[in-house]
């Protein structure tokens, strides 16, 4: 398998972390997304992902793009160890995390978007910063209501072994502590990131240990 990545792409990380926690070998191949005006719009990008957005994933002479779906293929091709619980209840609680997580927060918060409020909007760092701070803080207080209010929550989103929404949920907390976002409130959000962080799955996942991190 062949993974499309770039070290702090938030929809990279996570399918990086489903790779590991499944054991899966993979080679990284790094897609800059500011160098030259970003390499996602180069022409040989574009003919494996016409979005022009990371990750893509090469397998079986086919690319899969778009994070969650491409997840969800590793749960059905690689079973073990699940991300998916067995109960269609439990599945869609799961589900339904993860999707506020990569569906509500992180697309209005994607790099093309901020750049687009600069370039586009004429908003100022400051300005852009504050936008990104909002819909993130606001975001995650829906996750953490989810999370605490919840007796299915145990050390992880879900029970107490790693699933989907934990694949969404720290790549979203790295880039909450990286733009200097609240995090006061949302402490069960906070510790199950945390719990994740003491995987090995997890840490050599991390943006920092990417071969094109800088």
């Amino acid at each position: 398998m062949k993974l499309y990545t770039y070290f702090r792409s938030s929809a990279a990380y996570r399918v990086r972390i489903a790779l590991n926690l499944k054991g899966l070998d993979y080679e990284a191949v790094p897609v800059h997304l500011v160098r030259g005006g970003g390499e996602q719009k180069r022409p040989e990008y574009l003919a494996l992902n016409p979005a022009g957005l990371l990750p893509s994933l090469e397998v079986g002479g086919q690319v899969l793009t778009q994070s969650l779906a491409i997840i969800e293929y590793l749960e059905e091709t690689h079973p073990a160890p699940p991300l998916l619980p067995a109960d269609p209840l439990c599945r869609a609680r799961v589900r339904a995390i993860a999707q506020t997580i990569a569906c509500d927060i992180h697309p209005i918060n994607n790099l093309r978007v901020l750049q687009a409020l600069v370039r586009d909007f004429g908003a100022s760092d400051a300005q852009k910063n504050a936008w990104y701070r909002h819909w993130v803080e606001t975001g995650l207080a829906a996750v953490e209501a989810m999370l605490a209010n919840d007796p299915r929550t145990g050390r992880f989103c879900h029970g107490d072994a790693p699933g989907l929404a934990d694949c969404c949920l720290v790549p979203q907390v790295f880039n909450a502590q990286r733009f200097a976002c609240r995090t006061e409130h949302i402490p069960t959000v906070m510790r199950i990131a945390a719990e994740c962080e003491t995987i090995e799955a997890f840490r050599l996942a991390a943006p920092g240990n990417q071969p094109d991190a800088e």
